[in-house]
């Protein structure tokens, strides 16, 4: 399918975006994290998509960075959550920002979305405990190097939960390299 789209942007209409790819324009729906970050008309732009195929429609949905289409991608593997809903979600809370509210199990944050009602917030709690992505369950202000955050990946793409692999990167020196920190991650998660 359709996985990425390198053009010129050609119109912005919130949240629709028109990308010519040599000729042939492309309508891209874009949550508003990413219209935001967007360059001027005529510039060029590149755009991670995801591809929706229905019975009635084929759209196209646009992100600017590899986290956002991932969040998006959970959101709508959830029952009751649409493509719509899933970039409302997108618009009203930033990716860091919904791995915050799940981490931390807080709906509040989640109902201040419109859309999104006090059932629909639980739901997704519930659901994307554990999938929205390691880098993202780690408590504000805790800044991440570039190494500790793919030790992290590692570690979560091998079966570790968030929260095994947040205390071995704990046990870790911050200046260490991601192969050295992966295999000392591993000996302290064996023990």
């Amino acid at each position: 399918m359709i996985g990425k789209l390198t053009g010129t942007l050609s119109d912005k209409n919130p949240p629709q975006v028109l990308v010519d790819c040599h000729g042939v324009g492309y309508e891209v729906d874009v949550p508003m994290s990413t219209f935001y970050n967007l360059p001027g008309l005529g510039e060029k732009v590149s755009l991670l998509t995801h591809f929706v195929v229905r019975e009635d429609a084929q759209i196209l949905f646009g992100f600017g960075t590899p986290g956002e289409r991932e969040a998006f991608r959970q959101l709508i593997k959830i029952s009751g959550v649409g493509p719509r809903t899933a970039l409302s979600v997108l618009s009203g809370m930033s990716v860091a920002d919904i791995g915050q509210a799940v981490t931390a199990q807080d709906a509040s944050r989640l109902v201040k979305v419109p859309g999104i009602g006090k059932k629909t917030a639980e739901r997704l709690l519930l659901e994307l405990k554990g999938k929205i992505g390691a880098d993202l369950g780690l408590p504000a202000g805790h800044a991440v190097s570039d190494s500790q955050g793919d030790i992290l990946q590692a570690l979560v793409g091998l079966g570790y939960s968030d929260k095994e692999a947040q205390a071995a990167l704990k046990s870790l020196p911050k200046d260490i390299g991601v192969s050295e920190g992966i295999k000392q991650a591993l000996k302290a998660l064996v023990r």
